[in-house]
């Protein structure tokens, strides 16, 4: 079944590559329980007329999210969701307490990026990326 909750939206600005953009939200909405298994994601040819990119870009992203597991595509059907990545969804008390922080952060006057910038700086501090060894 097609999910109709999932829409990508492409920063162009983002540094981020396209296709890069595509898995990332697909992985997001796993994580946050938008996706479920068995879900659909979007045809390529539903991404390309929302988001004005090259059908190949689209095809890419979702190679890459085959490789990884978390979706298959079948011929003539689609792709469709294989697993899920996290045990945060959407309707999580902390979901509510970040949106109000959200909100906070607006009211006081900070953007997107010092918002984000903040906010990965106390992500930072408790949850320390480990070395690689």
């Amino acid at each position: 079944m097609e999910n109709p909750r999932l829409v990508y939206r492409i920063d162009r600005r983002s540094g981020v590559s396209t296709y890069m953009q595509i898995v990332q939200q697909t992985e997001q909405a796993l994580r946050l329980g938008l996706l479920q298994v068995g879900d659909q994601l979007p045809t390529t040819r539903e991404v390309v007329e929302s988001t004005a990119i090259n059908p190949n870009t689209v095809q890419k992203a979702y190679r890459l999210l085959e490789q990884a597991g978390l979706v298959q595509g079948r011929r003539g059907q689609g792709t469709f969701v294989l697993r899920s990545l996290g045990a945060t969804p959407v309707g999580s008390p902390l979901r509510d307490e970040l949106d109000d922080w959200g909100r906070r952060a607006t009211a006081a006057g900070l953007g997107r990026d010092d918002a984000s910038a903040l906010f990965k700086a106390v992500l930072d501090t408790h949850f320390p990326i480990k070395e690689q060894q």
